[in-house]
């Protein structure tokens, strides 16, 4: 019997929770909330829909942690956006305290657990969640590569007007202004990217990636991606729970590879039952490591920003 546990029930994680359930790759999918009656009556929703969409995963809905006791992966979605003048400390400091107190509670039912992180800051937090838990490093992942490979490769299938499945597409290094996209790694039906566009067309996709997040909550006025983030988050837990060891570009604990240590960073990972299986290094060229290892350097710099909240 599999289990998987995701924690908030907003639009980004009740939108998980249904793609799970529609893949049926689990038995049973938890979703708690603090809001009373939410979670509860998206699962009875979702629940109806079983016998139209043929799929036999039932939903949970809670809130109550208990229920969530013996989880096999858990997705962290709990936190606050931010708001029009609240600086990054002051969101800082907010989800540390709320992720913070989520992973005590799933870990207390949940001790054997892969727990995936997408609650921003993305980086602090999976070292957070990481610390807290007291798991070994590959067990806590955080989500934040899978969604800007799929936005960088939808950027490039749009401007050569081809098939988005003819795509590849890879980015490392930061959620955010340390994005490292990584062209050398890149291609339109097998062709490099480099010998599809320019340097300066490549330039221009790269800077839309970095902001592509900024660029939806700029059209919705309100609110934030979720489709995207919540397939990636979903792909992500369905390698876990069938120990298929894809190859995924996740934010992954750096211990060596690409003479990078001691610092949660967006790599290409292998992804099974234990969590990360393996870190994929690629062939880079010389300017994509040395943005990759400037990354981590800005992370860990972010990271140090943790030791000013008292949790």
């Amino acid at each position: 019997m599999s289990k998987v546990t995701v924690v908030g029930a907003g639009k980004y994680g009740s939108t998980t929770v249904q793609r799970l359930a529609e893949s049926d790759v689990a038995d049973e999918v938890v979703m708690t909330d603090i809001v009373e009656g939410l979670p509860q009556g998206l699962a009875l929703d979702m629940n109806q829909s079983r016998p139209v969409l043929a799929y036999r995963t039932v939903v949970t809905g809670t809130n109550d942690y208990a229920d969530t006791a013996g989880s096999d992966v858990v997705v962290i979605t709990a936190g606050l956006p931010r708001k029009p003048g609240m600086s990054r400390m002051d969101l800082l400091e907010v989800n540390a305290r709320i992720v913070s107190d989520v992973t005590k509670n799933v870990v207390a039912g949940s001790p054997d657990a892969v727990i995936i992180v997408v609650t921003n800051p993305l980086d602090q937090m999976a070292t957070l969640t990481a610390d807290v838990s007291g798991f070994p490093k590959a067990r806590v992942i955080g989500q934040a590569g899978m969604l800007d490979s799929a936005r960088f490769a939808h950027f490039i299938a749009e401007k050569a007007g081809v098939d988005i499945l003819s795509v590849k597409a890879v980015t490392l290094g930061s959620h955010g202004d340390t994005m490292v996209p990584v062209p050398s790694l890149c291609s339109v039906d097998g062709v490099p990217l480099t010998d599809v566009f320019d340097e300066e067309t490549i330039a221009g996709l790269v800077d839309r990636t970095r902001k592509g997040g900024a660029e939806i909550v700029g059209l919705l006025k309100t609110g934030s991606a979720y489709y995207a983030p919540s397939a990636a988050a979903a792909a992500m837990v369905e390698a876990v729970v069938t120990d298929s060891n894809a190859e995924l570009p996740v934010c992954a604990w750096m211990d060596g590879q690409y003479d990078i240590e001691g610092v949660y960073l967006g790599v290409v990972a292998t992804l099974g039952a234990g969590g990360v299986t393996g870190i994929v290094e690629a062939d880079l060229t010389e300017d994509e490591l040395a943005g990759l290892r400037e990354a981590a350097i800005a992370v860990k710099g972010k990271v140090a920003d943790l030791e000013q909240i008292s949790l």
